[in-house]
């Protein structure tokens, strides 16, 4: 069994392909939406819930997970690196498929490049802007104390779970929307427009989050635009192309005897 840790559109694609060349597969999600998104097939199992990093070795044994895909969102570092210290510790291969980034350009007048919310939770930042939020319901928490400083708008995904976590950080319904990526030009500069914003606050996803997206309608509209690095873990095997990934996992499929030759069709 391979276990998959989803969480990405590119989760489901390669879920979609390994199942599709006769490799059973483990996927998991954090809800119920997520699953959703899953082909239907006797070879792969969706499994919804949130995990204990500390415990991962225990759900890797329950299972008979014999390798682990790791295609979480670049940013959702606890599962990391919890799979990878169980991986080790099982002695069983980790592969991480990490989404390309994009080029990074020097930071500019409108584009900004931070390390952490240490320099985004600032006046200089904040005070007096209205500003749009695409940081994932996580971090919103963490801008309950500036609702009174600045006029926050945010975009979360259409869940429960992040709504109710939007509104508990004090982000009013008609400062909310709920939308799942992928999210076209024409919309993301319709909806700046809309809400008049002057800053952006968002995380460094890729092509696939819509990065880029962001970047041409910041300069388009003359919007400042601050964008979260990404997280740097030293992962033991990282694959920045799907093709490799599945080939890996074609080749260690393969070489397990009690297990059926893959199909390639």
């Amino acid at each position: 069994m391979l276990w998959i840790i989803g969480g990405t559109g590119e989760a489901v694609q390669l879920a979609s392909a390994l199942a599709a060349m006769q490799i059973s597969c483990l996927v998991t999600v954090t809800t119920e939406a997520a699953r959703r998104r899953y082909p239907t097939r006797s070879n792969l199992t969706v499994w919804v819930g949130s995990l204990d990093a500390a415990e991962l070795g225990v759900f890797i044994g329950g299972r008979g997970v014999g390798a682990v895909l790791d295609a979480s969102h670049p940013f959702a570092v606890a599962i990391s690196k919890g799979a990878i210290a169980a991986a080790q510790s099982l002695n069983i291969p980790y592969w991480r498929y990490e989404r390309p980034a994009l080029m990074r350009s020097p930071s500019s007048e409108l584009i900004h490049c931070v390390s952490g919310l240490e320099a985004i939770l600032t006046p200089e930042v904040l005070s007096g802007e209205r500003v749009l939020l695409t940081l994932g319901y996580r971090w919103l928490p963490q801008f309950a104390p500036w609702q009174t400083q600045a006029t926050l708008f945010a975009r979360i995904l259409p869940s429960p779970v992040a709504l109710n976590a939007a509104l508990k950080a004090g982000f009013t319904p008609e400062r909310l929307i709920a939308l799942r990526p992928p999210i076209s030009r024409e919309l993301e500069k319709a909806l700046w427009q809309q809400w008049r914003i002057t800053r952006v606050i968002t995380k460094a996803s890729g092509a696939p989050g819509g990065e880029d997206t962001k970047r041409a309608v910041a300069k388009q509209l003359g919007i400042s635009l601050f964008i979260l690095n990404r997280p740097q873990l030293d992962y033991p095997a990282v694959c920045h192309s799907q093709e490799e990934i599945l080939a890996l996992c074609l080749a260690w499929w393969s070489s397990n005897p009690t297990t059926p030759k893959p199909s390639l069709s």
